[in-house]
């Protein structure tokens, strides 16, 4: 397909998405964000704006910059991800094994506040507020451009409300893990914190082993 073509492909599915997220609802718990009804697929809208051109369109085109890539010990993965309408909105996406889906979208003026914000929203309900569920325990790695300080307190949210302190405790250090009292008395942050150091460096490995 030639670049022009490409380019056209490109705009019919931003004019679609800048469509679709007028229809956002706006809910106080979760300012600055609106979100859909429930999630918005993105093969739905690629197959309603491209037709039969939609099999010939790279979702990665949209993407502008990650915000949090997940891989597990069995070779799954998800990312949640950002793209930028031609309007200046924001949309938040979630790519899993074999779907994308729209889960918000942030308004112009926000900056990264509102990244901050959709992960923050996102860690606190396993993805709940956005109509999705997190599972599987805790990843082997994680990339994201946040800072760590950040990406720790997220993750302590999110391991304590999907309940896989036990998954992320089994993949620390054997002298970490047999420590302190049955039952898990240890300082939880603190282990989420040697968790995240290992995660990170997995995922940078992993990454220079794929370039």
């Amino acid at each position: 397909m030639s670049t022009f073509a490409s380019r056209q492909l490109r705009l019919r599915v931003l004019q679609a998405l800048e469509a679709r997220v007028k229809q956002f609802l706006r809910r106080e718990e979760l300012w600055p964000l609106r979100v859909p009804r429930e999630p918005l697929l993105l093969d739905d809208v690629l197959r309603q704006s491209l037709a039969d051109d939609a099999r010939r369109f790279d979702v990665a085109t949209l993407k502008s910059r990650p915000l949090l890539s997940l891989e597990w010990k069995d070779g799954s993965r998800w990312e949640a991800w950002v793209g930028v309408l031609p309007s200046g909105l924001k949309i938040y996406c979630d790519t899993g094994e074999d779907e994308t889906r729209v889960l918000a979208s942030g308004g112009r003026n926000e900056g990264d506040e509102s990244d901050r914000a959709f992960l923050e929203l996102f860690a606190e309900s396993a993805g709940g507020h956005f109509g999705i569920e997190m599972a599987g325990g805790a990843p082997r790695s994680v990339r994201s451009p946040m800072d760590r300080e950040f990406l720790v307190d997220r993750f302590v949210d999110l391991f304590e409300v999907t309940g896989s302190e036990d998954s992320l405790r089994a993949q620390l250090p054997e002298q970490l893990e047999t420590e302190g009292p049955p039952g898990g008395g240890r300082d939880f942050r603190s282990d989420v914190e040697v968790w995240l150091a290992a995660a990170l460096r997995r995922r940078s490995l992993t990454s220079s082993l794929e370039s």
